[in-house]
């Protein structure tokens, strides 16, 4: 299947092992992993980060095996939910760096064809997320 906005196919990224078991090199416990969770979701992380984080300096390499729930649960069973779904949230940050740029640079056409993309995808976010009731239906993105 092609890409949205552009005219290419593509892979995605990378394949999560099949093995369901925790690897036995992991020293941490499943509730040390989830105060983890807690403790950088209060710092202000999102959930992608929160993941790249454990992966990266934890050496965790997937918390669902070891806790049996996915690291956005976890951060909902605690009450550390933002007002928007994540990939809105990233969506309209870079909307705003594109208005940002294009404030100094009036001409760049391609760019403003890259705002015109990236808000597009926002409103079909933004249609998603009232139907399923996760935003409220008088929410409004703004530019």
């Amino acid at each position: 299947m092609a890409r949205m906005h552009a005219r290419r196919k593509g892979k995605s990224g990378s394949k999560k092992p099949l093995a369901k078991t925790p690897p036995s090199w992991i020293g941490y416990k499943s509730k040390e992993v989830e105060k983890l969770v807690v403790k950088l979701a209060k710092q202000g992380l999102s959930s992608s980060k929160i993941g790249l984080t454990l992966r990266d300096s934890y050496g965790i390499p997937d918390v669902k095996k070891l806790t049996g729930k996915k690291i956005s649960q976890i951060i909902k069973e605690n009450k550390l939910t933002s007002d928007l779904p994540e990939d809105i949230q990233n969506l309209i940050e870079k909307a705003m760096q594109i208005r940002k740029h294009l404030e100094t640079h009036k001409k760049d056409k391609v760019t403003k064809r890259g705002l015109q993309l990236t808000e597009s995808k926002i409103r079909r976010l933004e249609k998603y997320y009232k139907k399923t009731k996760v935003l409220p239906a008088d929410w409004k993105y703004k530019k």
